[in-house]
């Protein structure tokens, strides 16, 4: 669809709110701001027209869904209906992830690996708000508490598995569908648990935030098929992370490059 479809459809789902909507075109970018708190939100809409070539128009549903519920929990916070600490998780985004809000506050963040950064959010109940510096007043909150909390709260998240078996390897699948499954890797008990059970090289891999995936890579087929897997729900999710894995040894993650049916790590050659 065209950006200008995709806008005209966005303000018809959403006419019953007090919108204003400002296209730049050069940018192919909508600015939505919400007329009565004086927040707003930036989308881009060649994002959005990429995702329906493959998806249908079933993602501009998805994308009304998202924004109504970002303008909801911004109401809310300006009545100052906000969720207990109970509500804070921790989120896992690319280090290409804008590092402030539209409104140009700091998020608060914390450096996880080479290719992934954690963010923090506070939980509405059906969506979530990344929490930028200028929001720690209201939620009367610290940085490092946030931090605390939801280092605490992602240690309480449900983490059973599927597990599926390819050429001789092992791939365990976490998808509670609550929007913190990447997060789980930063569940230290949890890798380590798995760790326990895994026979070959242990590998997680966070393709998008919907999904965790621990690999017990046997054999170098296992490899080939990892990065086929990890590409493969990069492309598919909502919010991509990362299409690269990472082996998992000694508590340490390492992202690697899979090619060739050989591993190589990304910040330098061991061999």
């Amino acid at each position: 669809m065209k950006s200008t479809e995709i806008l005209s459809a966005l303000k018809r789902k959403l006419s019953d709110r007090p919108l204003t909507w400002s296209f730049d075109q050069e940018k192919d970018t909508v600015r939505i701001e919400h007329n009565e708190i004086g927040k707003g939100m930036s989308l881009s809409l060649g994002s959005v027209s990429a995702k329906t070539e493959t998806r249908g128009a079933t993602v501009l549903d998805e994308v009304a869904y998202t924004i109504r519920e970002t303008f909801d929990a911004m109401e809310k916070e300006s009545r100052g209906e906000l969720p207990s600490e109970k509500a804070v998780f921790p989120v896992i985004r690319s280090t290409s992830f804008p590092l402030e809000s539209n409104g140009g506050s700091r998020f608060v963040t914390t450096d996880h690996t080479a290719e992934t950064r954690v963010f923090y959010a506070l939980d509405t109940g059906t969506a979530y708000r990344l929490i930028d510096e200028n929001m720690l007043n209201s939620i009367q909150l610290t940085a490092e508490q946030v931090k605390e909390i939801a280092k605490f709260q992602v240690r309480k998240l449900p983490v059973s598995v599927k597990e599926d078996r390819v050429a001789g390897n092992v791939f365990y699948f976490l998808n509670e569908n609550d929007g913190y499954d990447a997060s789980r890797i930063l569940n230290d008990a949890f890798l380590k648990e798995m760790k326990s059970k895994i026979e070959g090289d242990m590998t997680v891999s966070v393709p998008h935030q919907d999904v965790l995936i621990v690999g017990d890579i046997r054999n170098e087929t296992g490899y080939d098929v990892l990065a086929q897997m990890a590409m493969h729900f990069f492309t598919e999710g909502k919010v991509p992370i990362t299409s690269l894995s990472f082996v998992y040894e000694d508590g340490v993650l390492e992202p690697i490059f899979i090619l060739a049916k050989n591993r190589t790590p990304k910040e330098e050659d061991k061999e």
